[in-house]
């Protein structure tokens, strides 16, 4: 093996034994809901960011939440979750948490699907 071979096999090495297993998400969960009728995109925002904040955020094995819009009033949010039980432990504290229930008050809930996906 010549020299820079075996540089470049070292330097391999040692990243992936620096790379925290942690920051790979086992769990994805993906939601879409639509807005209720009168409820712009620009509205709901600052609601879902208060959501994501004040509470996703801060729950146990929690990772990443990303949001968007979509058409028609459709509402995506995707987040990530080291378990499932982390994520399930999440949902199960959304309706007490002080930033839900704007959120909910200006979704259609019965447009509500949850998905989960695992690694």
């Amino acid at each position: 093996m010549n020299i820079k071979n075996s540089i470049i096999r070292t330097l391999a090495l040692s990243a992936i034994t620096i790379l925290p297993t942690t920051s790979f998400a086992e769990v994805i969960e993906v939601v879409t809901v639509n807005l209720k009728e009168g409820v712009s995109y620009q509205q709901f925002a600052p609601l879902d960011q208060a959501v994501a904040i004040e509470h996703v955020s801060k729950q146990p094995g929690f990772i990443s939440r990303e949001s968007a819009k979509g058409q028609n009033g459709e509402w995506l949010v995707l987040v990530h979750w080291e378990t499932t039980e982390d994520a399930e432990a999440s949902m199960n504290s959304f309706m007490d948490a002080k930033a839900a229930s704007d959120f909910v008050n200006n979704i259609d809930p019965s447009t509500m699907v949850m998905k989960r996906y695992t690694k």
